[in-house]
């Protein structure tokens, strides 16, 4: 078993399928290969393997939370069902240390013909416990799911929705030491992915390890300590969720042909630690900003040359190119070190070199850790867009935008997008383009990332 420290210890693991191209081989690979063995003829096979997992190796902590990210058919729901023992390894070993909860599929595990309330302790029993523990949560269970009398009623009259929060509700009652959710939660509405956002917050506080995949990076960020990238069944990399998510979302907009390229680059960064680093931006910025006082330098907007990002991630052209992303205050010239409250102009330059279709351009503002906090466009959807680029334009974009964001270093995306063979995709597109730091204030008590302008006023109450 692993160390109490190593919750979950992943060596080699590998994954093949076999796929036949019809029921008639199916029966042949069942049947003849044992003939063949009596007679001492070579052995022929009759499918073709399907590695969705190779030679995969990873550990996680106790109370870490992990994100997998990886385009469809990379293998996640694989390594997931693996490692809950749903699935049998065909060569490496998965060793684990804790009572395991884990929402896989919307469903799994239900009895259609059976009622909510049966389910929850078929469930319950299946995951580790005893009725009289199931007793005990049922009510929270229940007021969790929040289905109403649908409790009593057969899973198969339920909704979608209300199939996933019965699900939820059950495994995150049952006091996880490894809980791990396969993107179940993109199917609940806003106010439940809340709630199990905040569940999850409170399981990890408590100390449990959780695995979880998803296509949303910013959620990823947002939950993770860390990140895997997982692509064609291989392991590309493994650190830093805003470093690995960058790498993701590029792979996942590169052209196919260059595909390979770009999966070998990641490799190539990953054996060189450039991911598993924390951010080299936060302790270049700290050491530049900050004296031997612990005063900062630039108390008033100004400009840093120095004060640019070392994390941009740059996405494949598609006949555009962003050049000379900045930030500049009204009077025209730059500026990276913002006051909050003052209005700032974030521009920069688009060079056509095809024709291109229903184009509109945007902004993302991020955190350092890679949150997701606002953006703009320059158009509410393709129809209100530019109809046509023409080769040879430059477009200057524009978005002026006023600091609600309290004191600390921010990141800006630039993106391009237009329509390629009836679909809209980015023409191009730089992460962490640009960077800039909101001064610390003097007496400021606003508190958090973003100012509300919130006014207090405290009174003896009579």
């Amino acid at each position: 078993m692993p160390s109490d420290d190593v919750v979950i210890s992943v060596k080699d693991l590998g994954k093949c399928f076999h796929v036949y191209a019809s029921p008639s081989d199916r029966f042949k690979q069942f049947i003849l290969p044992r003939i063949q063995g009596l007679t001492s003829k070579r052995q022929k096979q009759y499918y073709e393997e399907f590695w969705a997992l190779n030679n995969a190796s990873f550990e996680i902590k106790k109370g870490e939370s992990v994100g997998i990210v990886g385009r469809n058919g990379s293998g996640k729901s694989t390594l997931l069902q693996l490692i809950c023992g749903t699935l049998n390894p065909s060569n490496g070993s998965i060793k684990t240390n804790g009572r395991i909860a884990a929402l896989l599929e919307l469903g799994s595990g239900f009895n259609p013909e059976f009622t909510g309330r049966e389910n929850v302790y078929l469930n319950g029993t299946i995951l580790g416990l005893k009725r009289r523990e199931i007793d005990a949560r049922f009510d929270e269970i229940a007021a969790f799911a929040d289905i109403g009398a649908f409790i009593d009623q057969p899973i198969k009259t339920y909704s979608s929705g209300m199939v996933v929060r019965l699900a939820f509700a059950i495994v995150i009652n049952v006091d996880p030491q490894i809980l791990i959710v396969d993107e179940a939660l993109s199917v609940g509405d806003e106010l439940f992915q809340r709630k199990c956002f905040s569940k999850l917050e409170a399981i990890r506080a408590r100390g449990a390890t959780i695995l979880f995949v998803s296509h949303s990076g910013s959620t990823v960020v947002e939950l993770c300590d860390k990140a895997i990238l997982l692509d064609d069944g291989e392991i590309l990399a493994t650190g830093i969720p805003k470093k690995i998510v960058g790498r993701y979302q590029k792979l996942l907009y590169v052209p196919i042909e260059k595909r390979d390229a770009i999966r070998q680059s990641i490799k190539d960064e990953a054996k060189a630690k450039k991911l598993l680093n924390i951010d080299g931006n936060i302790a270049a910025i700290h050491d530049k900003l900050v004296d031997s006082t612990g005063q900062d330098e630039h108390p008033l907007e100004s400009y840093d040359p120095s004060l640019k990002p070392l994390s941009t991630i740059e996405y494949e052209s598609y006949g555009a190119h962003i050049e000379s992303p900045d930030i500049f205050k009204n009077d025209g010239t730059h500026a990276n070190n913002l006051l909050r409250g003052n209005y700032y102009r974030y521009s920069y330059n688009v060079v056509f070199s095809r024709p291109a279709n229903n184009v509109r351009f945007g902004m993302l503002i991020k955190t350092t850790s890679g949150v997701e906090l606002g953006g703009a466009a320059t158009a509410p959807s393709a129809r209100n867009s530019i109809p046509l680029v023409n080769p040879g334009e430059i477009y200057r974009v524009n978005f002026t935008f006023r600091c609600s964001l309290n004191p600390g270093i921010y990141f800006l995306n630039a993106g391009v997008v237009g329509d390629i063979n009836g679909s809209e995709v980015y023409l191009h597109r730089l992460v962490d383009a640009e960077m800039f730091r909101v001064v610390t204030e003097v007496n400021s008590c606003v508190t958090g990332i973003v100012d509300f302008e919130c006014s207090s006023k405290v009174e003896i109450s009579s």
